[in-house]
């Protein structure tokens, strides 16, 4: 995990704010840790739902929703165990993946998005072990170009491998998506 990546949500999460806030339905903040992500939805009036496997992570975040009066509602679940979101069809307005990847959740994440539905996804490349001592283990990394080639079933309306600076250098793929059909906020 980078330095300050469980503070201040992620630049390309800032960038598609006014797209996240447009979209019906609950955001998914998948693997949420904390719930950065999740949070800064509540406090911006969104419902949000944070899942993660770790218990304790996941009562800060309820913790930190209580006290900000925010619609944001954890959800214990291992997901990589069940290879399943527990969340029904075409329930949320968007999802949110950021530094975590286990490919074989793909069809899940586009599965609980709604027609119209936004993903967003950054996490790290292979080009990061270059830069940076963790990750490391190839399951977590993604090859170049892989990140759209997982959401095909998705238009993309944003794709990019960078390396950033801030906090610390990291090697990052970035992309928005939309599942096709109505609901498509602009």
């Amino acid at each position: 995990m980078a330095p300050g990546a469980e503070g201040e949500p992620a630049a390309l999460f800032e960038a598609e704010r006014g797209r996240l806030l447009a979209v019906a339905g609950p955001v998914l903040d998948l693997a949420c840790g904390r719930g950065r992500h999740a949070l800064a939805l509540g406090r911006a009036g969104r419902v949000a739902i944070g899942l993660d496997r770790d218990r304790a992570r996941l009562a800060e975040l309820a913790r930190a929703a209580r006290a900000g009066h925010l619609p944001v509602h954890p959800l214990l679940a291992d997901v990589e165990a069940s290879g399943a979101i527990p969340l029904a069809s075409a329930s949320c307005g968007a999802v949110l993946v950021f530094r975590y990847l286990h490919r074989p959740l793909a069809s899940e994440i586009v599965r609980v998005l709604r027609p119209g539905g936004l993903l967003l996804y950054e996490t790290f490349t292979r080009r990061h072990r270059e830069i940076a001592e963790q990750p490391r283990n190839p399951a977590f990394l993604l090859e170049p170009g892989e990140l759209p080639k997982l959401f095909a079933a998705l238009e993309t309306l944003r794709a990019e491998e960078a390396v950033v600076e801030a906090p610390a250098p990291e090697a990052v793929a970035r992309l928005v998506a939309r599942k096709a059909g109505p609901g498509r906020p602009d």
